[in-house]
């Protein structure tokens, strides 16, 4: 008979699988990375850490196959190897740009080259390495169907619905200048600068450049030049329990980044982003981060004023303080609870008549009364409950939507996974402003 294993062998074997879920399938034997890499020592690049992999939890990512150190350089990637708005200006498209008036925006510029060189060169163009290797679709909310979007939180909801008129925006403003380019191209310009293929090289302009400040020519319109795409290097992803320091370095002529947390042989090299909630992650990046410490659950003014008592007389000047002292912004409940702002704005609208006159006493964090602290603690409470039960319904929904709407699934378990996030956060909200009502009493 054969001898059972023990619980200390279930622990190895399971300590075991996590280890090797985070060690990626190299992919670096793949022609299109052998290209691309072959394309980067071209250009200067060479590196013997990293190694593209793909990654059970993050999709494609990059792996290191030694250990890193803190401090130490992660990526030095030359100057030539990035794409950027002088690379447009040096391209063919260059004297249509430096003729064109009112001038383009950077960003228009950079999506116009990127549509040019995707769409209609292809095989010839000197960045087809890297074109290849970009995404084919974006999950950005600009991308997404508005049967999803419906089903974002409300603050999240009319971000996206004016991120979607940003692009839309751009795009109608931009035709003028793709016309002008009918020279360059033997199809119909219409067809090749299509909302489709604007809005794909808009997203891969906005989730994968770095910051990068350039001079301020004549020949584009005020708005901020600070773009670089980043070929190799933007296939490092996001954690935001990581520390990293990226930026141009000038004495060397390379994008370099260092890592100030380290990391473990054949793991993948993280960067991040920058301390970003779940809804900004998915607004700009279009995906959430799991256990995403800086998460958080906004508080629209819509769902303020559902709970502003019609009869209070001084509603209107109180929503009026709150708006020109910047309060009605960036109100939330994250891990610790409800915040100082969402706080210290509830104390403010939960100020009785003889109370008012003490609104700037609030504004800068006094105590005004224990029954002015009672009340915001209710009406905070009475917010996260209604919050929670909105998530609750939302998820319900989406599981729904997702047994129905199969050519949804990816897009409804992206909105499932930021909602998830939410009522955990709520819940936890709920227990702690249980126990600061109890203290407050």
């Amino acid at each position: 008979m054969k001898k059972s294993k023990g619980r200390t062998c279930r622990k190895r074997r399971r300590k075991q699988s996590r280890s090797l879920s985070l060690c990626g399938v190299n992919l670096s034997h793949k022609h299109e990375y052998v290209l691309l890499k072959k394309w980067l020592k071209e250009r200067g690049y060479e590196d013997n850490k990293l190694r593209p992999a793909q990654f059970s939890e993050t999709g494609r990512g990059l792996m290191t196959t030694k250990a890193l150190q803190a401090e130490e350089l992660i990526i030095s990637l030359p100057e030539k190897c990035l794409l950027t708005t002088d690379t447009v200006l040096s391209s063919y498209l260059g004297e249509y740009i430096v003729k064109w008036r009112p001038p383009i925006s950077p960003l228009a510029a950079l999506c116009t080259f990127l549509i040019a060189e995707k769409c209609a060169c292809k095989e010839e163009s000197l960045w087809k390495p890297y074109l290849d290797l970009l995404p084919e679709t974006y999950s950005c909310p600009v991308c997404l169907e508005q049967e999803t979007v419906n089903l974002f939180p409300e603050p999240l909801r009319r971000k996206a619905l004016e991120q979607r008129r940003r692009v839309q925006e751009l795009f109608v403003s931009s035709q003028p200048f793709f016309f002008s380019l009918q020279p360059l191209f033997s199809e119909d310009v219409a067809s090749v600068f299509n909302y489709s293929a604007f809005r794909w090289a808009w997203c891969t302009v906005n989730t994968r450049t770095v910051y990068m400040k350039h001079s301020q020519g004549d020949c584009f319109s005020r708005e901020s030049n600070t773009y670089a795409l980043a070929p190799y290097l933007d296939l490092l992803n996001h954690n935001p329990a990581v520390q990293v320091k990226a930026a141009f370095n000038e004495k060397t002529k390379c994008y370099e980044i260092r890592t100030l947390s380290g990391c473990q042989k054949y793991k993948e090299v993280f960067i991040c982003y920058g301390p970003h909630d779940n809804q900004r992650l998915l607004l700009e990046y279009g995906f959430v981060a799991n256990s995403n410490p800086h998460s958080s659950v906004h508080v629209g003014t819509e769902t303020l004023l559902k709970y502003i008592l019609p009869e209070d007389k001084q509603r209107h000047t109180k929503l009026s303080i709150l708006q020109e002292n910047n309060f009605l912004d960036n109100l939330t409940f994250d891990w610790d609870g409800p915040s100082w702002r969402l706080l210290t704005a509830l104390k403010l609208l939960c100020l009785e008549a003889d109370q008012f006159t003490s609104w700037k006493k609030v504004l800068l964090g006094n105590i005004i009364s224990k029954r002015n602290e009672k009340k915001s603690l209710d009406l905070a409470t009475k917010i996260c409950m209604s919050l929670t039960e909105e998530t609750q319904h939302a998820l319900q929904k989406i599981s729904l939507l997702k047994s129905d709407c199969q050519h949804l699934a990816s897009q409804l378990t992206l909105v499932e996974a930021l909602r998830t996030e939410d009522l955990k956060i709520l819940q936890m909200s709920v227990e702690i402003l249980q126990h600061l009502h109890s203290t407050t009493i």
